[in-house]
Formats: structure tokens, sequence, C-alpha cells
């Protein structure tokens, strides 16, 4: 019996074969091919390179922004730097200017005294056109000259307003006049000046209003 089941079996087989030409029957599932349905799920090749193209512009476009931003940075490094020297270097020529003018103000001191001294003994001597009056009179103007070439110059008071800033009030003078009250009448020591600076006040008399009394 079970003989010609077996037969059976195989007669079949054999008449599937040459039904389809004595090729092997194909099983489903098999690699023969995918399946419409899959194929058409599948996104085409080209696809694929422009999602792949688009994804490296964005990675490169990234990367040039970020350049930028770095490079923006260093800029601004690079000129913040610039100027901190240029402050320093200002810095430095103000501080030597500062004390060069310090120097030269301690050198003019001493000549300043010594032109004083000269300018009392021309005082004294009066209008004495005499050989020793007009050699005292050389040396203290070789001096002036010398001050002034430091940029060092006499400030005149004399008739002026009374100012604090450039004189010291050391005696006072009456007067009946009210034009004159507050004014310099008498100079015992010159001022100096240096640029915008005083380097030295002067000594001076200062004329005091006074209401002359009624009879």
């Amino acid at each position: 019996m079970s003989g010609d089941t077996h037969s059976d079996t195989a007669h079949d087989a054999q008449q599937a074969q040459s039904s389809n030409g004595g090729a092997a029957p194909v099983q489903d599932g098999g690699a023969a091919g995918a399946r419409p349905e899959e194929a058409a799920a599948r996104p085409p090749a080209d696809d694929v390179v422009s999602e792949a193209a688009d994804a490296e512009k964005e990675r490169l476009r990234a990367e040039l922004e970020s350049s930028r931003r770095r490079v923006d940075e260093l800029a601004r490094a690079y000129q913040a730097l610039n100027r901190d020297k240029e402050e320093f270097k200002q810095r430095l020529t103000r501080e030597r200017e500062r004390m060069l003018d310090v120097e030269r103000g301690n050198v003019a001191g001493v000549l300043l005294e010594a032109i004083d001294e000269l300018d009392r003994a021309l005082s004294m001597s009066g209008q004495d056109g005499s050989a020793l009056s007009n050699g005292v009179r050389m040396i203290r103007d070789s001096l002036l000259a010398k001050v002034q070439g430091m940029g060092i110059e006499r400030v005149k008071v004399v008739g002026l307003p009374y100012d604090p800033n450039v004189a010291e009030a050391t005696d006072m003078e009456i007067t009946t006049s009210p034009d004159d009250d507050q004014k310099v009448v008498e100079e015992f020591r010159a001022a100096y000046r240096m640029k915008d600076r005083i380097i030295r006040p002067a000594r001076v008399k200062v004329a005091k209003y006074v209401a002359p009394a009624s009879a």
C-alpha cells in the first residue's frame, strides 16, 4: 500500500517538472527575486545619494560657520591686544614727559633763585649804568633765556586782579579807588609757568579798597 503511494507522488512530481519545461519548481520565499511591494518600498539609488550629499553640505556649512566665528574671535582679540599696546605706549610717553617736567622744574628752581638774587641786586642799584650793573643784567638775562628755553615763562601779575592760583599775597595796601580793589600793586617774587602749570607762584602785595571816611 505504501509503495503505491510513493510511486504516485513521484509520478506527480515528474508531471509538474514536465509542465515547467523541465525546471525545478520554485518555492515561496526563495531567492529568485523580491516581491513587487518590497521593491516599491525600497528608495531609488539617486535619492539615497542626494540625501547623503545634503547631509555633507550641512556638515560643511556648520564647520564653515564655526571657523568664521573663531576667526572673528581671534580678530577681536588681536585688535584688543593692539589697543592695549597703544594705551601702554601712551602711558609710558605721558609718564616720561611728566618725569622730564619734574626734572626741568627742579633745575629751573635753582636757576630761578639765582635770577631772583640778580633781580634784587638790580633793583637796589636802580638805574645805575655802571659796568657792574650792566654785567649783572647780562647774567640775569642769560639765565632767564636758558629758563625760557626749557619751556618756562614768566607770568605777569602786577596790575592784574589777584589770583591765588598764581600768586601768594604777602602784604596788603589800602586803596580808596574801588577799581584797584584786589589788584596786585607790587611783586616781591616773580611767578613762572611751565606749559599750563605754575611751577612757582609769585609773592605780591594786594590792594584792598576802603571807602574814605565821610566828613
